[in-house]
């Protein structure tokens, strides 16, 4: 079994705070404190770095790009924001130039997944039943949160040919489609935008669309669809945030077989938990049933997977009690063998559904 997480905003991290993911996140945590890093209060204690995800099975990650619009910056220490296009693709533009250096510079710790046969070679040793090598990479698949970065579509192709195969259109409100916190439909640039995407064979990323525009997109988006870091709100009674997936919404994703990543926040997880609130409120137990509500909803448990969005917002103090870094999200085997889910549905849970979506999206070659 290995694990394929489908969101984590390491460059951003990287450009905002200088965090270093080829450490343990143990020792990131001890450098921060002792040298008065802004990261533990405005992003929360890491819980990522290579050491864990080796120690967590970590196979593969889709690995962000993206910054904010001013409207929404949250302090000076937040240097990814813009406020026009040209701002938004020199921050992603930026980023996307880290992860080519980290793996670059990191060969043995990671490697950009731009085709099938990447990923093949990344996932190889996990599925042999010898050891995996120390020096044996994560893969990166890049995926774009946001698209603000795009002027026109046809700026899409340079976006391909450097390695990005899955964009979200939306974080909050953007020109594309109304977000979270900022509802609306699908636009004209929009819907153009899907148009060049499809034509070049990105996979749509429809976390963070309001649910008008996703169910826009999902009905004339021809190519792979999925919701990389999302819950479902039936579990989340009391809240009314367009951030969660509606059962309609939901419902329409299992009919294009999409894969749903759910995330590991207590927020998310929990109605009306903030952060500072007693981390003991939360278990993975939460995680569990949000994930078996997918399952069960689809009918078998080849929709659901693992967004965690570790590092994105939230850190050490907003996830559930139990999870130290994401090496421990290897807990929900058990738990899930517990529920009923056989070894073979808990292996598509952890990453086997997610490379299924990866085989679809990467192309055989650049």
């Amino acid at each position: 079994m290995f694990m394929i997480d489908a969101h984590e905003d390491l460059a951003y991290n990287m450009l905002n705070f200088g965090r270093d993911y080829t450490r343990p996140a143990a020792e990131t945590r001890r450098l921060e404190t002792a040298g008065g890093s802004p990261a533990p209060i405005y992003n929360g204690h890491t819980l990522l770095g290579w050491p864990d995800f080796r120690r967590g099975r970590v196979a593969a990650v889709f690995a962000t790009l993206f910054a904010a619009p001013m409207h929404r910056k949250e302090g000076d220490w937040e240097r990814t924001v813009y406020s026009t296009t040209a701002e938004a693709r020199g921050h992603y533009s930026a980023e996307l130039d880290l992860y080519h250096r980290l793996a670059e510079d990191h060969p043995e710790k990671f490697r950009l997944l731009h085709t099938r046969s990447d990923l093949q070679e990344v996932l190889a040793p996990w599925l042999d039943a010898g050891a995996v090598p120390d020096d044996h990479p994560v893969g990166l698949a890049i995926l774009m949160e946001g698209a603000e970065a795009v002027g026109e579509p046809a700026e899409l192709e340079e976006w391909w040919q450097r390695g990005v195969r899955l964009i979200g259109p939306a974080w909050a409100g953007t020109r594309f489609c109304g977000g979270t916190g900022e509802p609306g439909p699908l636009t004209r640039e929009g819907e153009a935008l899907l148009e060049t995407m499809a034509a070049l064979g990105f996979g749509l990323d429809v976390s963070h669309m309001d649910e008008q525009a996703a169910l826009q997109a999902l009905d004339r988006y021809p190519e792979m669809v999925i919701a990389s870091h999302a819950n479902a709100i039936a579990l989340l009674k009391g809240s009314d945030s367009n951030r969660h997936l509606s059962e309609k919404l939901l419902q329409e994703l299992l009919s294009r077989d999409a894969v749903v990543g759910v995330v590991p926040y207590n927020t998310f997880l929990k109605a009306g938990w903030r952060r500072g609130d007693n981390r003991g409120e939360v278990t993975l137990g939460h995680l569990v049933a949000q994930i078996d509500h997918i399952c069960q909803s689809a009918g078998d448990a080849l929709h659901a997977g693992i967004g965690s969005d570790f590092d994105g917002g939230f850190g050490l103090d907003s996830v559930p009690a139990g999870i130290d870094t994401i090496a421990d999200l290897l807990q929900l085997a058990p738990l899930l063998e517990g529920r009923g889910y056989s070894q073979a549905d808990i292996a598509n849970i952890m990453g086997g559904n997610w490379q299924r979506v990866l085989e679809m999206v990467l192309p055989e070659a650049r």
